[in-house]
């Protein structure tokens, strides 16, 4: 099949429901209504009803249920009830569900190192938070190369999980070969600190399939009341795999100058295994929407050149290959992307979705809108600190603006953890109200 006909099969998958029980046909009619919209919307074939409106919505649930973000991620039970009176309060067109909510005690099991949370180093009402560092090593870029599975686990997992230390200690998997070379790779797993990193891994596996149940209970009953999910998988660009959580900032921004070649190496390494992740989720939900937060491209984090060179050559190889399985890559271009516009209209109509942060929407709609549905960008700082009026009185001028005939989909900018709940609510009702399509 072409890309074209593989993206109408993953659409089809999606719009039919199928495997979802409906409380009766008027869920199952609002649930096929809210699909053909956001696939109206992204396709850019014709034009949806009305804008849609699907607002990034955190750890909101927590606040408005008026329980911790502790509770939130140790607490399945008031969480599901959290994430799901949020749903059916407000009545978005999709919701983004529980994953932005991972368990803490899984992380507690495996003593998670890269990030802080409520509880452990943050407060139990705030925000989990990421401790950036070099994970990684300059000089390891050979390894991470040659095999990056061997990498992640006998490097990356060590230095990360406190409880996957002895990981350091086992044998390369690809040592194992002929009948005299097997068994010497297999005495790790007799040493006592082995065993117990494994046995943490199955007491962190079973956690984590306690988590899947409940989150996939929630996702059972929203859309058993005619609410889709938003993403079906999820990606990052292969810059940002770097940047992010192995090398950190810092160090990939040396790189950059120390030593380009490697870094440009280890992005081709990491581009068919960012397409895979995206593949894989997306396929296994049944939804073609494959979510990729942006972190490094923003203007001012690199050159126009480095951009196009570092960021954008790899991340583009990695939303084709999307693309091409008939995925619909959902690209939150977190900061502003002013810069960024005329190059990233380089791409197949109708196939990608840009949710904008701080950039210029008129801009945005002007350069991308034949080419690609963009979101956004209701500011974080106007649904915090402004009236419900002043959000809808903006939601109204942005939907003038970047929803003209169709290709835009009405959210926040940034994350919506903690605001006042009327804010939320002006934002949905402005695309109810201003957003209709005669």
């Amino acid at each position: 099949m072409t890309p074209e006909e593989k993206q109408e099969q993953m659409f089809d998958m999606w719009l039919s429901g199928n495997g979802i029980e409906f409380v009766d046909q008027e869920a199952e009619r609002s649930y096929r209504e809210r699909v053909t919209r956001i696939k109206d919307a992204i396709q850019l074939k014709k034009v949806p009803d009305r804008v849609p409106v699907c607002p990034f919505t955190g750890l909101f649930p927590a606040y408005y249920a008026g329980i911790t973000v502790q509770d939130l991620m140790y607490d399945y039970q008031k969480a599901a009830a959290a994430y799901e009176k949020s749903v059916f309060d407000f009545e978005p067109d999709a919701y983004l569900g529980m994953f932005l909510a991972p368990p803490g005690r899984f992380f507690e099991i495996l003593d998670y190192k890269l990030y802080e949370w409520p509880g452990h180093g943050v407060q139990p009402d705030r925000s989990y938070q990421c401790l950036e560092a070099e994970y990684m090593k300059a000089d390891e870029y050979d390894a991470l190369i040659q095999d990056p599975s061997d990498f992640w686990v006998r490097v990356y997992f060590p230095r990360v999980f406190g409880a996957l230390k002895p990981f350091e200690k086992l044998a390369p998997l690809t040592d194992v070969m002929e009948i005299v070379l097997t068994c010497g790779s297999f005495i790790p797993f007799g040493f006592p600190d082995v065993q117990a990193a494994f046995k943490a891994v199955l007491e962190a596996g079973n956690e984590a399939l306690r988590w899947a149940g409940v989150v996939q209970a929630v996702d059972q009953k929203l859309q058993g009341h005619g609410f889709p999910a938003l993403f079906g998988g999820v990606s990052k660009a292969p810059f940002d795999i770097l940047g992010d959580t192995l090398r950190g900032t810092h160090g990939i921004m040396l790189d950059m100058y120390r030593q380009p070649e490697k870094l440009l190496k280890a992005l081709e390494v990491l581009t068919p295994l960012a397409i895979r992740m995206g593949v894989s989720s997306a396929k296994a939900a049944g939804n073609p929407v494959v979510f990729m937060p942006l972190h490094k491209g923003a203007d001012g984090f690199l050159s126009d050149q480095q951009f196009k060179t570092f960021y954008w050559s790899s991340l583009r190889e990695v939303i084709m290959g999307l693309i091409e399985e008939g995925l619909v890559p959902f690209l939150f271009a977190e900061g502003g992307y002013n810069t960024r516009l005329e190059v990233i209209r380089d791409l197949p109509k109708g196939k990608t979705v840009w949710l904008f942060d701080n950039t210029d929407m008129a801009k945005a709609k002007e350069i991308l809108g034949d080419t690609a549905c963009i979101a956004g960008n209701v500011p974080i700082s106007l649904l915090t600190l402004g009236t419900a009026e002043e959000v809808k009185d903006y939601c109204q001028k942005l939907i003038a603006t970047a929803g003209k005939d169709g290709g835009f989909i009405l959210c926040n900018g940034a994350v919506i953890d903690d605001i006042p709940p009327e804010n939320l609510r002006a934002l949905i009702q402005s695309a109810k109200e201003y957003g209709i399509y005669s």
